[in-house]
């Protein structure tokens, strides 16, 4: 492994493209978490009635929004 690879990969990171897809992925993986706690909602047999599917939907979608940029918030800070 040489140094040059690793410096090759940071400086990718780094850019402003580089962000935009750790960005992505960071609402990524935030939504798959929040929906995983949706599934376990429904895993114990509640959360099914339709308008209660679309406000969980909807706070999914919403709730990965701001969590993503709560992360981002909290890391600018401390970096």
């Amino acid at each position: 492994h040489s140094g040059g690879s690793f410096e090759f990969v940071q400086s990718f990171i780094g850019s402003w493209f580089g962000r935009i897809i750790l960005l992505g992925f960071t609402w990524a993986l935030v939504h798959h978490a929040l929906g995983g706690l949706r599934h376990l909602v429904w895993d114990t047999g509640r959360g099914f009635d339709l308008k209660l599917i679309e406000v969980m939907a909807k706070g999914t979608l919403i709730g990965s929004g701001v969590l993503t940029l709560l992360i981002w918030i909290v890391a600018y800070a401390v970096r």
